[in-house]
């Protein structure tokens, strides 16, 4: 981490219904998908490399932009549901087509990206331009043929998984047999077959008989990515939930429960509020889980439930402005985490567009920077540090001058190179390794 980290390219909306709300890597890292507030997903391709062009390659391009959600009116409930994507969920590509889950609060649809260079020509019954002919007309028989043509990509929507989630969809995950995937709410999780649209099976149910005795909610879930029978879900407690598929139907008693105890001396208004976790993350390899909560990010062993193995500090210095923070709402921010490919570095968002790095063998951080001012094409990123007390030097920040409307909640790391997708706000940037 010598912050070598590159800038390629950014891609800036306009309106609120452009705000970034997920980024989303396909498990090649060639395609890179985007959800925005608007309902919209728009998806990024690799430049392939060139041999007068070396430099260009790692660049991102658009390939293809749809509308996946609509906005849609409960007439039962009296409810608007946003059309705003929560989460995209690639599949593994086995043909020419790629798929790809999406989510709004309510709807998860399974979508078909495929590519058309070439169309038929010659119909009997139809002319050139689709209408139908006189039967009367045809003379002759003639042979449909196909005829290049500009590359056109489709986007098609395969299956439509609705009307499952009474509360607001927080997470979708693919399971490793690749036939089936999760997709949790507040207080269920559901489970589907890819192949049946009209039912499900509920695997976790936390709903208390008397809603008046709630006191957590589901925050993020995810399947191991290797044993299909596994998942774990985090809570608004700060706990997480290890739970076997093979133990019971109803995974309500979980196998292994993950909480590190309270201490003492940090207890405030704000505690319950601040170990709420808001993402959770297998590694690669499966052995370890991360958990983003307000302050920090864990990680936590499977073997060992009471406390995490490692702890990194995102922005200690907010401790002192929990109040404020409390009243214009960002304690509520739902920050995620990331994994490298190699499990070695863990990337996650923080204020005023910055984003941390924290580099698991050296125990080294950085502190880095999203922003059209500071992030010119081919401009090498440099280290910000915030100043929290005393006199500030001249490559610091103050603690007072961030700015808590510019942040970065979501953030996503090719699975095998040294390349970040950073959402900050309506600007997506893409970043790389130095290219010498």
């Amino acid at each position: 981490l010598k912050c070598t980290e590159k800038y390629i390219y950014y891609l800036s909306f306009q309106s609120k219904s452009d705000i970034i709300s997920t980024v989303e890597f396909n498990h090649t890292g060639e395609l890179l998908a985007t959800g925005d507030k608007g309902g919209r997903v728009v998806i990024f391709q690799r430049e392939q490399e060139s041999k007068n062009q070396v430099h260009r390659r790692g660049e991102y391009n658009v390939y293809s932009t749809f509308q996946s959600h609509e906005p849609e009116f409960d007439y039962l409930k009296s409810l608007e549901i946003e059309e705003k994507i929560n989460k995209i969920r690639w599949l593994p590509q086995q043909n020419a087509a790629y798929f790809l889950l999406s989510t709004n609060d309510k709807t998860v649809k399974l979508w078909k990206v495929s590519e058309r260079d070439k169309r038929p020509e010659g119909y009997n019954l139809k002319d050139e331009e689709g209408r139908l002919r006189d039967p009367a007309t045809i003379t002759t028989l003639r042979v449909p043929v196909l005829r290049p043509m500009d590359l056109m990509v489709e986007a098609t929507p395969r299956r439509v998984f609705a009307n499952a989630h009474t509360y607001h969809i927080n997470s979708i995950s693919v399971n490793s047999d690749y036939e089936t995937y999760m997709s949790a709410d507040d207080l269920r999780i559901n489970l589907w077959n890819f192949e049946i649209t009209n039912q499900s099976f509920n695997i976790v149910d936390i709903k208390p008989a008397n809603m008046e005795e709630l006191t957590e909610v589901i925050t993020a879930a995810e399947f191991h990515p290797h044993h299909c029978n596994t998942f774990v879900y985090s809570s608004s407690k700060g706990t997480i939930r290890l739970c076997d598929m093979r133990a019971s139907a109803l995974c309500d008693r979980h196998t292994k429960f993950f909480e590190e105890p309270e201490d003492p001396s940090n207890r405030s208004f704000f505690s319950e509020i601040i170990s709420s976790i808001s993402d959770v993350k297998f590694s690669h390899s499966g052995r370890y889980i991360m958990t983003r909560d307000y302050l920090t990010v864990k990680v936590w062993d499977l073997n060992m439930e009471n406390r995490p193995i490692e702890t990194y500090q995102v922005h200690d210095y907010l401790r002192s402005k929990l109040c404020s923070l409390y009243e214009n709402d960002c304690i509520f921010d739902k920050f995620e985490c990331v994994w490298n490919g190699s499990d070695s570095v863990i990337m996650t968002g923080s204020y005023n567009n910055f984003f941390r790095m924290f580099d698991r063998n050296t125990k080294r951080d950085v502190t880095l920077e999203a922003s059209r001012e500071n992030s010119k094409p081919r401009a090498i990123l440099k280290p910000r540090k915030v100043c929290v007390g005393g006199k500030r030097r001249k490559d610091e920040i103050s603690v007072d001058s961030l700015d808590f409307s510019k942040k970065i909640l979501h953030t996503a790391w090719h699975p095998s190179e040294n390349i970040i997708a950073v959402a900050a706000t309506n600007n997506l940037y893409i970043f790389q390794d130095k290219v010498n």
